[in-house]
């Protein structure tokens, strides 16, 4: 290429002045000289080729970077989201477990004010029944009283009272007695046109007839057939005459006696010299 500098000077010369073209030549091989052959030069579009394949994955494999990075920072928002409902709702529930705790101290505070309460309640009801004891031992002895009084008084008056009501002569004392295992409380004898009569009678404070849903009466009645029974199997040529001694009986209860030819004798009765 370096003999090529003459002649490719004498070809310029015929356009520019001789030292133009000399210094054209030169520069025109100097640039030859420098270039690259061919073979060098289609290795170098391969490398380049190469180097823009590379970076074209490069730069789709950044763009899935990217990509899988905005994924992720989206995930670690919901994330945050997240984190931040969850603490909330650690809040309330820590709330509300302040709120639960406070609400079983005050429970247990109102249980602890009940349960004295009911220590003094107790307290008291013993004291309520000690006392309603004490009532009801000293009522009972009142009602015993008041029915030994009213049998007192009728082991008097009944003789007088039995011979004006049935005309008949009274040959004992109306006594207490035990027969066949049965308590009497009133058993006189009498007599009539020759007959002998047994006088057999109950002694009742007072015949309601409405308690325990009138069974009261049939209890009454019953117990008197079982005394006028013991009284037969002892003195079986008796005739019987039953009756009950009380302060006081109900109309109802007079007509049910009386139907059962049971004889009711009120304490007023004997008191007035009445006879029924």
């Amino acid at each position: 290429m370096m003999s090529n500098i003459p002649s490719l000077t004498r070809r310029f010369e015929h356009v520019f002045n001789k030292k133009q073209a000399s210094v054209l030549a030169e520069s025109i091989t100097e640039a030859y000289t420098n270039l690259v052959n061919t073979s060098d030069f289609n290795e170098l579009k391969s490398i380049v080729k190469d180097l823009a394949e590379a970076q074209l994955r490069t730069e789709t494999r950044m763009e899935e970077l990217a990509q899988a990075q905005q994924r992720t920072e989206t995930r670690m928002g919901e994330l945050s989201q997240a984190q931040q409902r969850t603490e909330t709702r650690m809040g309330e529930l820590s709330q509300a477990q302040r709120r639960t705790e406070t609400r079983m101290e005050e429970l247990a505070q109102a249980q602890q004010r009940t349960e004295t309460r009911m220590g003094e309640l107790a307290i008291n009801m013993s004291q309520l029944t000690q006392v309603v004891t004490g009532l009801g031992q000293e009522m009972g002895g009142l009602s015993r009283t008041m029915s030994y009084a009213l049998e007192n008084e009728a082991y008097r008056a009944l003789p007088a009272y039995l011979e004006r009501r049935f005309d008949v002569a009274i040959r004992t004392r109306v006594i207490r007695t035990e027969i066949e295992g049965e308590e009497i409380d009133f058993l006189a004898h009498g007599e009539k046109d020759g007959r002998s009569i047994c006088f057999i009678g109950e002694s009742k404070l007072r015949i309601d007839g409405r308690r325990h849903g009138g069974q009261e009466l049939d209890r009454i009645i019953d117990q008197l057939d079982r005394k006028v029974e013991a009284v037969k199997k002892a003195y079986p040529d008796c005739e019987i005459i039953r009756f009950l001694v009380t302060h006081y009986a109900r109309p109802f209860v007079l007509e049910r006696l009386e139907a059962a030819n049971i004889l009711v004798v009120q304490s007023f009765d004997w008191g007035n010299g009445r006879n029924r």
